[in-house]
């Protein structure tokens, strides 16, 4: 009996090491000479296939050896933590910075090489690496995101209609369905003029499309979401309100997708998607042009 028990002991014990092996933290390193915006983003979007935990660091402007070096550093010192080595997504115009990274217990992905040397091939032209090129300020796309933040910021939640004619896409749903975070998401990315517009309970009875947004009808998309989740979100900001109730969703909701319909508005239910996601099919489904590069 006491073999049987220790044998199952060092077995549970077994597993429990397997486990915490399984679980150890692993390590994302992305790195740039400039932003890091675009290691993150195709190194997010790789990692995105596993199903591993992550702890993510990103270091950008890493414009010189000795901070280099100091990267270097912190990529040891976490691989000496577990004797995993992180994964490390760079770009970096410099080849000694380069250099000096792939000197690190890590395994490096250069994620613009592949596809700078297709391109090459493909256009039969040399490419001329500059720092800071992808996400600088340049020609007349930079002022379009930066007026179209403005515009989402003075035109949120329907404070004012007067300025729609110079709307791209104007949101419309119930509160707390998304609106402002989609408006702002679209400005900031894409250099969309995004406003949005709130049904409220009080435009519930004999519901229709308000005149000020009749006027703009082809520029409206419109929001919706499941109950259960408005009423969740409701109550994080109003706890045991009318406004929160479950009731008093569905009934909004209701309201809202039958004038939808009956308006023939485009619309989508953002309950399982994020803010990139809604915002890529409002700018497929409306044509709209794109301000971020």
């Amino acid at each position: 009996m006491r073999r049987i028990l220790h044998n199952e002991f060092c077995f549970a014990n077994q597993n429990k090491l397997i486990t915490r092996e399984v679980f150890m933290s692993h390590y994302a390193f992305y790195i740039s000479d400039g932003t890091a915006i675009t290691a993150e983003t195709i190194g997010h979007a790789t990692l995105s296939q596993f199903e591993l935990e992550f702890e993510h660091i990103t270091l950008p402007f890493v414009e010189n050896e000795e901070l280099a070096k100091d990267v270097v550093m912190q990529i040891n010192k976490r691989y000496a933590r577990n004797g995993n080595k992180p994964l490390v997504f760079y770009t970096f115009v410099d080849q000694n910075l380069k250099e000096i990274i792939h000197h690190s217990n890590s395994v490096c992905f250069d994620v613009l090489k592949p596809f700078t040397h297709d391109a090459e091939v493909a256009l039969n032209v040399a490419a001329t690496p500059k720092i800071h090129r992808t996400h600088s300020i340049k020609e007349h796309r930079y002022d379009h995101r930066i007026e179209a933040m403005n515009y989402a910021l003075a035109n949120d939640d329907g404070q004012t209609t007067q300025n729609y004619a110079d709307a791209d896409v104007i949101l419309v749903g119930v509160s707390r369905s998304g609106k402002t975070p989609t408006s702002i998401y679209l400005a900031l990315n894409y250099g969309i003029k995004a406003a949005n517009y709130p049904f409220t309970e009080d435009d519930m009875d004999d519901f229709k499309l308000p005149a000020v947004l009749k006027a703009n009808k082809k520029k409206i998309f419109g929001l919706t979401i499941e109950a259960n989740r408005l009423a969740a979100i409701r109550h994080e900001r109003y706890a045991n309100s009318k406004y929160a109730s479950i009731r008093q969703c569905r009934m909004e909701l209701r309201e809202v997708e039958r004038m939808y319909r009956g308006s023939k508005i485009p619309f989508i239910n953002t309950t399982h998607f994020s803010v990139e996601e809604i915002s890529a099919k409002i700018m497929s489904e409306m044509g709209l042009e794109r301000y971020n590069y």
